[in-house]
């Protein structure tokens, strides 16, 4: 999978880098990243995702109740 960001006509450089940046983000990229810098257990992965799930719940709980 490859990005790509043109630069447009008189569009300063950081601006550019900016649009790369949230495009990156958008798509998860970062995070993927950053996940697998490390190796993780497949124990610690299903521990990390048992562990969101049930905070999403309890959100979901929280504001379906009220």
């Amino acid at each position: 999978m490859s990005i790509e960001v043109k630069l447009r006509k008189g569009e300063p450089m950081e601006r550019a880098l900016r649009r790369l940046k949230k495009k990156l983000d958008r798509e998860g990229i970062i995070r993927d990243v950053r996940a697998k810098r490390y190796f993780e257990k497949p124990s610690e992965v299903r521990r990390r995702k048992k562990k969101v799930a049930n905070f999403n719940n309890m959100l979901r709980n929280r504001y379906l109740n009220s």
